[in-house]
């Protein structure tokens, strides 16, 4: 059991993913939304009171329930296959054919090993064989991914996924820069590094498509006055 516990221990403090899927129970829907909140809410109240916190004082008596409140409709909405964004394409009739890239979408997630957030920035590229995708599109995709206990690893294969299923073609890519809490705020303690995550579909696996890419992230695009 020690030995069990040890690797446990291992695996979270090493950011190490055991699964490409996110690991969900068959019944994780079997209740709702509002049971989980009460459900929530009480262990954050038990959680809170064990850590020697007064439960009447003002300040913190709501606690309980905004956290709670926050886990189901925010921070891990992304759990419930419910609340999974449209993808709805179109016929690519002005037969565009280069590399459409929509870089710095916000990545706000949380880190599945200490419920820490992993706060950064995802690029996606896809090349059309066909069809296109609306521009906030992409960027909801990598939003419902984002909310629910994450990996960066996962997330960012997550991501892909989703597109190449919504556009029909192979050709996506996704770059992932991102700063953990969980590295930055405990552990080491080390506020400035980050992490870099990657996943290259089909015409992307190529030297040449990769650099084109890759040179594209690099633009600026601090488009001050607007």
């Amino acid at each position: 059991m020690k030995l069990q516990e040890d690797r446990i221990d291992e695996i979270g403090d090493n950011h190490v993913g055991t699964s490409a899927k996110t690991p969900l129970r068959a019944d994780a829907f079997a209740i709702s939304d509002e049971e989980k909140i009460l459900r929530i809410q009480q262990n954050i109240r038990d959680i809170l009171f064990t850590l020697g916190m007064d439960l009447e004082d003002d300040s913190i008596k709501g606690t309980p329930n905004r956290v709670a409140k926050a886990f189901v409709n925010e921070l891990f909405m992304g759990l419930n296959p419910k609340n999974k964004p449209g993808t709805s394409t179109f016929k690519n009739n002005y037969n565009y054919g280069e590399m459409l890239v929509e870089k710095n979408i916000v990545v706000y997630s949380t880190c599945e090993h200490h419920l820490l957030p992993i706060v950064g920035r995802a690029h996606i590229a896809y090349i059309s064989n066909g069809k296109v995708i609306g521009l906030s599109k992409m960027n909801r995709i990598v939003e419902f991914f984002s909310k629910r206990p994450q990996v960066q690893e996962r997330l960012t294969m997550q991501v892909v996924q989703a597109m190449q299923e919504a556009l029909g073609t192979d050709d996506v890519a996704c770059i992932i820069d991102a700063k953990h809490l969980c590295v930055n705020s405990r552990g080491i303690k080390d506020i400035e590094s980050s992490t870099v995550t990657s996943e290259f579909g089909g015409k992307f696996k190529t030297k040449e498509t990769k650099n084109e890419f890759l040179e594209y992230i690099k633009l600026e695009t601090d488009f001050q006055g607007l």
